[in-house]
């Protein structure tokens, strides 16, 4: 009974925090004028700490990567996006860099925003050539700017004041952990299956290319210490996570959506019990964890649309989509690789640590 006093409640608490930001995330999106809404909330989500001083420096990191990555997707896209062959090589060139920085570099949650960022403008470019650039790019700096913005007023609240009973565990400083040659090999094969996406969606006219390369990113992003020789078993346990997520947090959705008809309040309900029930399964903090942050933004992603009288389970679909189109080109890449090391398959089996992710 006094594990469960000390436990249960800081729990209780940080999903309330998460409720509570994700709620006013949408909120400051609807006013600065943000296009898409449903990022403002998975930034809310995301960026939430127990303290707010992680939450603040969390929350830097996610708006400097972010502005980084439309810096350069600014710069890059119109070089490059009118050849097939260009925006392969920019897409893998810039994805893996930004994904051994985010395995390596202290910062490593601004770096993999950088990337993110990039690949999601160069990708929406080449499937959308109509797409203002500026806009798509300015609109994505103001939902992030939205979403931390919430996370860090929510989060100040609760330090100051139900924190100060139930106080959470702070998190150990980050490091960076220098030249890492298991980390390079991993990235690179990242950038394999990134080079390999757009020419597959041109040739076979697949959707969702950018949330394809989100997934190969996201998926990837597993503890140094668990990739050893070959990363492919905390890998494919992480995609499998995100499916199931996916799948579980869009089968929530569509029944919300069956039972609003249109209703915003039935839409927020649904969304409050979304971000609570997935942030009570990522702290669990077992093999299901990555799975309940994937829940979530699959709800988000649904409930949380730009008008409220347009919601539709279309999003959902679109985010299962590019999970599994990424999955279907990292998979091959990371089995071939695992296959031909022997006696050291084992090497990334054994850790069962979950990153965080998108």
């Amino acid at each position: 009974m006094a594990s469960f006093s000390r436990t249960e409640p800081r729990r209780v608490v940080d999903e309330g925090e998460c409720v509570a930001s994700v709620l006013l995330a949408i909120l400051f999106a609807h006013l600065i004028g943000a296009s898409n809404v449903s990022w403002a909330a998975f930034s809310g989500y995301m960026v939430m700490r127990g303290h707010v001083a992680e939450s603040l420096v969390r929350g830097v990191l996610r708006v400097v990567g972010t502005a980084a990555g439309a810096a350069l997707g600014l710069a890059l896209t119109p070089l490059v996006v009118g050849s097939l062959l260009l925006t392969s090589l920019a897409l893998a060139l810039v994805g893996g860099v930004m994904l051994y920085a985010s395995l390596t570099a202290k910062r490593a949650y601004a770096w993999l925003f950088v990337g993110l960022t990039f690949v999601m403008i160069l990708l929406d470019t080449m499937q959308h050539p109509e797409m203002a650039l500026i806009a798509f790019a300015r609109t994505r700096l103001l939902e992030v700017i939205a979403g931390t913005g919430a996370c860090v007023a929510v989060s100040t609240i609760s330090t100051l004041t139900v924190r100060r009973i139930w106080p959470a565990e702070r998190s150990a400083a980050a490091s960076g952990s220098g030249w890492h040659p298991h980390a390079a090999r991993h990235a690179g094969q990242a950038a394999v299956a990134l080079l390999l996406l757009p020419g597959l969606g041109y040739w076979l006219r697949l959707p969702a290319l950018a949330q394809s390369a989100v997934a190969i990113m996201a998926v990837m992003l597993v503890p140094v210490s668990s990739i050893g020789a070959s990363g492919f078993i905390p890998v494919s346990r992480r995609l499998l996570n995100r499916v199931a997520g996916c799948v579980g947090g869009g089968l929530l959705a569509a029944i919300f959506l069956f039972l609003a008809h249109g209703s915003p309040v039935v839409l927020l309900l649904g969304t409050i019990l979304g971000a609570a029930a997935g942030r009570h399964l990522e702290n669990g903090k077992g093999t299901l964890a990555y799975a309940g942050t994937q829940f979530v933004l699959a709800v988000l992603v649904t409930l949380v649309p730009d008008d409220y009288a347009r919601a539709h389970i279309g999003p959902a679909l679109e985010r299962l989509a590019g999970t599994l189109i990424g999955m279907a080109l990292l998979e091959p890449v990371l089995l071939f690789w695992h296959l031909i090391v022997p006696g050291e398959r084992k090497a990334g089996a054994a850790a069962e640590a979950e990153a965080g992710g998108v």
